[in-house]
């Protein structure tokens, strides 16, 4: 009977057994991979969109900082508890709680969703690259330049490429990216702000804390929108920050990426892509992008992230655009691909994503999914926030309560009644608030997920939760009991991650880590050395061509050292 198990386990894809304990990953993986994500070639244009929404600088400080803090709460307390006790992603998970319809459903909405935010980031990605072959913007919903084309099939080849090899290669991709993504933002800022400044103040140096809030008041964060009318306030930032990756925190999609995870704690690991990516990064794309609106006189919301990037970092700008577009992509493609093996359970992931990667490289060839992808991600948090609150209440309340857990795969029902009413109520509840206009957008995912949990609560009880299910549960605990002893026998004869101490990798990163410093280093001096406005100039020119000198060092050497690391799998 032993052996029978163990053969029906090795017919199943990977992905729809729980992640067993030797492909766990520790906090470095999930630090280089929320980074990885988060610092985006999108933050270049959210940056712009606090500027265009009227914000005023405090408000961006703080706003940010609140907003991305709670965020980070919710990844930590909400979604990666949930991934690390059951080892599964949303996709295989949902099946057990709403059955079989609902979740195939629910996986087509994000194979949707996903396909369409990573083809974006391919357009983005494409769009600095046509810089260097004086191809005119793409400014309608379709391509008018075949060689555009060309160049997005082949940055989408890399993307699906690195997705197919699964969550280890998306983390070593993301974890070298990383730390060189964020130096360039934060260079990038600094380059400029001396920009800035003079063109406020008359003078290229800045000399106290409350010059630089003068400045960003007057130049970057005015208060006011375009239109001279009152901006955004605290309240609607904070909102904006905490809201912008529900999809992924509340409706719970990053169980995918968690379920690998040692210790639910790891989640506070999010913070590397919400207080980097979305603070900072989100903070310094404004700065880049008002100063490169001074350089071209143009307003920074008619300038798009090839522009932004180009006049702050030089040609490390079109490597930055570039970099940043596939990271986030890769991340998308392949939760788009876990969601499409979940649906056809007898492809691999790898297949799954390999088809879903050929349609988003065709949708990438069209310029206007990019210039939609903000509301598209707004509502798509919108959408997803009912499913995650009908997983929360299965998984955390209803034993508190004496409710059954999965007492809807005990019954064998194909679909779930209380799921699939309380996912649909829950989206009229939120839809109907948003056109109603009760309150503001960026907290309507509040009083959704708090709605669908009591009303699917009340409807599982009615519906079956209550009744015995004691022999089943008892065979669930067998069969995860035999899904573990498999995975054990498994790990046997699988290769093992031995860790790389040797001197010369230990030099090949501190390397890495020196072509960063001398980034920092050139725009620090570029920002703090700039006596007048042709000292500056000169400071930008040697920090745009050293800066990017550095960067071919630092990918040469961070990705030597990560093949002799990977040489030491055995």
């Amino acid at each position: 009977m032993k052996n029978d198990s163990s053969q029906n386990f090795a017919l199943l894809d990977e992905e729809q057994l729980p992640i067993a304990k030797n492909k766990l990953h520790g906090g470095k993986h999930f630090a280089g991979l929320y980074a990885g994500e988060h610092v985006a070639a999108t933050e270049f244009v959210i940056g712009a969109t606090f500027v265009s929404l009227g914000a005023s600088t405090n408000d961006i400080l703080f706003g940010l900082l609140i907003g991305n803090i709670l965020a980070v709460l919710s990844w930590t307390f909400m979604t990666a508890p949930i991934a690390v006790q059951t080892r599964l992603s949303l996709y295989t998970y949902l099946n057990k709680i709403a059955g079989d319809s609902m979740t195939k459903l629910y996986n087509w909405a994000n194979v949707i969703i996903f396909t369409v935010i990573s083809a974006a980031m391919i357009t983005v990605s494409s769009s600095a690259v046509r810089f260097l072959f004086d191809i005119p913007a793409q400014l309608n919903w379709y391509s008018t330049n075949v060689w555009f084309i060309l160049i997005v099939i082949a940055v989408g080849i890399v993307v699906v490429f690195v997705a197919i090899y699964g969550f280890s290669t998306v983390a070593d991709f993301s974890s070298i990216c990383a730390p060189w993504l964020f130096t360039l933002f934060v260079a990038g800022a600094l380059a400029l702000l001396p920009a800035l400044a003079y063109s406020v103040i008359g003078s290229t140096s800045i000399s106290s804390w409350s010059e630089f809030i003068h400045i960003g008041d007057l130049s970057i964060w005015k208060g006011v929108t375009s239109d001279g009318e009152a901006g955004i306030g605290l309240l609607e930032v904070i909102g904006f920050a905490w809201a912008a990756n529900t999809i992924t925190h509340v409706g719970l999609i990053d169980m995918a990426i968690l379920r690998y995870a040692k210790k639910s704690t790891y989640g506070v690991y999010s913070s590397f892509g919400m207080l980097f990516g979305h603070y900072v990064a989100w903070i310094a794309a404004g700065i880049m992008g008002a100063g490169a609106g001074v350089l071209l006189s143009q307003p920074v919301v008619a300038l798009d992230p090839g522009d932004v990037a180009y006049y702050a970092l030089g040609a490390s700008g079109f490597v930055i655009v570039i970099i940043a577009g596939w990271t986030t992509a890769n991340a998308n493609l392949y939760r788009a691909g876990l969601a499409a093996q979940a649906i056809f359970k007898n492809h691999s992931r790898r297949r799954t994503t390999l088809i879903v990667g050929v349609f988003t490289v065709i949708i990438a060839c069209f310029p206007f999914v990019f210039s939609k992808v903000l509301p598209m991600l707004t509502y798509a948090g919108l959408l997803v926030v009912p499913v995650g609150a009908i997983v929360f209440a299965e998984h955390f309340i209803f034993p508190k309560i004496g409710l059954t857990r999965y007492w809807a795969y005990y019954k064998k029902l194909v679909t779930s009644k209380p799921a699939v009413i309380s996912w649909g109520a829950g989206l009229i509840l939120g839809f109907g608030l948003n056109t109603l206009d009760i309150m503001s957008f960026y907290y309507l995912f509040i009083p959704t997920w708090f709605f669908t949990v009591i009303l699917y609560t009340i409807l599982a009880k009615m519906n079956g939760a209550t009744e015995d299910y004691t022999e089943e549960i008892k065979e669930e605990k067998q069969l995860q009991a035999d899904i573990k002893t498999y995975q054990e026998e498994k790990a046997k004869d699988e290769k093992v991650q031995y860790e790389d101490k040797s001197l010369f990798s230990k030099i090949l990163n501190s390397l890495a880590i020196i072509c960063l410093i001398i980034i920092t280093l050139l725009a620090l001096n570029t920002m703090f050395g700039s006596a007048d406005l042709e000292s500056y100039n000169s400071n930008k020119t040697f920090f745009h061509k050293y800066a990017f000198y550095c960067t071919i060092g630092y990918f040469v050497f961070a990705y030597w050292s990560l093949r002799r690391k990977k040489a030491l799998i055995k």
